[in-house]
């Protein structure tokens, strides 16, 4: 596990400003996950959403809530050094502690080291249930729900990058491809893999899908990046795994299929953040099939 400096640690209190004995058996849910700025949200389009219900069972045990097998899971909870600690294969520097409320900072650790980047700038803030019901007299849905600040963020964010067609950031709700002939077909690719930590996240931010138009004019099979634009306007960036000769004639075909079939075929329905549609980026494989004579 990771140590500072490679020395060991253990779960020894003594040797922590933070022990987790106050808040035992008191189960908590996080309301709010944030970058430094206090927004849920980074430039990017990469959003921090609230999702963990954590309990203490001792000291050297977390339980969190597992929605895939829908039980409170317990996780070894192992001190390393300072106040970070290491439960559910994730790392957390503990900030606060109280009956009513814990915040950790999520980091990122790349070997040995603590990733300087936007992955280990997050706060997780946790309110227990009793709080939330008791005292502040709400649920925990409703913390959970960006802010008005994320709200202007995403706007001014879309204003930008809406104004130049080549600009774009990720939308928590990607785009679409309806068809509209029985000749084309559209699949969004998942692309979540737990085993290499690729949550959904992934998904929204680095949208993959597959698009088969059977009555093409030719044969043809390519993979391409494009900008979605928040008109449903869509704008060719590249075409992989060609040689570089033929790189810009391959991109003004892939425009035409794009112009053509898929404007016509499909409605395109552009991404959006929170209800505001604006430029993303895409990649999708292309089939073209000509359609065989009997």
């Amino acid at each position: 596990f990771f140590t500072a400096c490679g020395r060991s640690k253990t779960n020894d209190a003594s040797l922590r400003d933070f022990t987790f004995e106050p808040v035992k058996g008191i189960r908590f849910e996080e309301v709010k996950r944030r970058f430094s700025n206090n927004l849920s949200f980074n430039k990017e389009g990469f959003m921090q959403k609230p999702s963990w219900i954590i309990e203490v069972a001792a000291e050297d045990t977390m339980m969190a809530w597992s929605p895939q097998k829908q039980i409170m899971q317990k996780f070894y909870l192992q001190y390393d050094h300072g106040n970070v600690y290491n439960f559910a294969a994730e790392f957390f520097k503990v900030k606060h502690i109280s009956k009513d409320s814990l915040v950790f900072q999520r980091i990122q650790v790349d070997g040995k080291q603590i990733a300087s980047d936007f992955r280990s700038d997050v706060n997780m803030t946790f309110y227990a249930q009793s709080y939330i019901k008791e005292k502040l007299k709400t649920t925990a849905a409703r913390l959970q729900k960006p802010t008005r600040a994320d709200t202007a963020f995403i706007a001014q964010r879309a204003t930008a990058v809406n104004a130049n067609r080549d600009s774009a950031f990720a939308a928590t709700e990607p785009v679409q491809f309806i068809p509209k002939s029985k000749v084309v077909s559209a699949e969004k690719i998942s692309t979540v893999d737990r085993l290499n930590k690729r949550t959904e996240a992934y998904d929204y931010m680095f949208p993959q899908y597959r698009i088969v138009i059977d009555r093409a004019y030719k044969d043809f099979a390519y993979e391409v990046s494009a900008v979605v634009d928040f008109q449903g306007g869509i704008h060719i960036k590249q075409v992989y795994g060609v040689l570089p000769d033929v790189a810009e004639g391959k991109k003004r075909m892939m425009q035409g299929v794009a112009d053509i079939y898929l404007k016509n075929l499909f409605n395109v329905i552009p991404g959006t953040t929170l209800g505001i549609p604006h430029n993303t980026e895409i990649t999708m494989t292309l089939v073209g099939k000509v359609l065989k004579k009997p």
